[in-house]
């Protein structure tokens, strides 16, 4: 497995027609496909995120999204970005993501955290807890999760989980992939440094270079070879052949978030786009390249959240990025 350009879909807000919005997520997965993107990902939320919308605002189911894209797509991986721990049973979510393994012909990746988001566990009846509790959660998720997907049949008797000798079958190969995804220096880092093949990093581009330390580190305490850990940052990519039409798209996003960029002060400005990426192409790739991949990253995962669903954007955002992480 290898994520060096990965492309997230966090927005299905498309048109007022439902019968339109799932073929507009397969043209922008198979433009991605033909434009050299590695990866596609959707999240795993039932609500749309604060930040990108109102909650009631479209959000699909992530693994059923991902199967149906399984077959209209040839070659490009699959996952969520990432799975919550808490929405689903752990040997269940083996069994989920073997099956999209088995239905996409070996392109699936678990990609998995903690959960986060109270909203959707309030609402759909799913038990929230502690901080510490989801991460204890994840730890013992995963000692169940990634011997399931490597052929073995598990036993585990934890404080959150018990199985007795779980079989997942049928299985498309043996080394399914494993990903984690967030910031947390700590115990996200130091889960990854365990489990996963890939980290994928959520955080400020401002942060990075202690967020890379503190892998390094957790790696160390781990016995784990931090050059076998691969990793990508999450970037909001805004992104047009007209650059000044870009930024006219971000101004208005951030305005319909509370900023106002014509009126921030530096210090708001800096904090309302340190995770966006915005202009022309050659602008767009040269701020990707200083401000993410010099500092050490594998590769990027981009969504385009205001215009990827455009025909053309998802491939105009391709033919820029795959240069810089070929």
């Amino acid at each position: 497995m290898t994520i060096r350009l990965g492309y997230q879909m966090p927005n299905f807000s498309y048109s007022n027609s439902v019968a339109d919005l799932f073929p507009t997520v397969i043209a922008q997965a198979r433009e991605a496909e033909s434009a050299g993107f590695d990866t596609a990902f959707v999240m795993d939320h039932f609500y749309q995120l604060p930040g990108l919308g109102a909650p009631e605002e479209p959000m699909l189911e992530a693994y059923t999204a991902l199967g149906a894209l399984a077959t209209a797509t040839e070659k490009i991986q699959l996952s969520a970005l990432v799975t919550g721990n808490t929405y689903r049973n752990p040997p269940m979510l083996a069994k989920t993501v073997s099956t999209l393994d088995v239905a996409s012909g070996g392109r699936a990746i678990l990609g998995i955290g903690a959960g986060w988001y109270e909203l959707e566990h309030q609402q759909f009846g799913y038990e929230f807890g502690t901080f510490t509790d989801r991460f204890e959660r994840l730890d013992e998720a995963l000692q169940i999760i990634a011997p399931m997907l490597h052929g073995e049949r598990p036993t585990f008797d934890g404080k959150w989980y018990h199985v007795e000798n779980a079989i997942n079958e049928p299985r498309f190969r043996d080394n399914l992939p494993i990903m984690l995804g967030g910031g947390g220096e700590k115990k996200t880092f130091a889960l990854a440094a365990r489990f996963a093949d890939h980290l994928n990093i959520i955080c400020n581009t401002s942060e990075l270079t202690r967020k890379l330390d503190a892998l390094d580190a957790r790696c160390s305490e781990a016995n784990r070879d931090r050059s076998a850990l691969e990793t990508s940052y999450l970037a909001f990519v805004i992104i047009d052949e007209d650059g000044d039409r870009a930024r006219r798209l971000q101004r208005e996003y951030l305005l319909r978030q509370g900023v106002d960029l014509s009126t921030a002060s530096e210090e708001e400005r800096a904090a309302a786009t340190d995770r966006q990426f915005c202009g022309a192409p050659d602008e767009v790739a040269e701020q990707l390249q200083t401000r993410v991949l010099d500092k050490g990253i594998d590769g990027i995962v981009l969504n385009l959240v205001v215009n990827g669903h455009e025909p053309g954007i998802v491939g105009l955002a391709g033919r820029t990025v795959k240069p810089l992480v070929a």
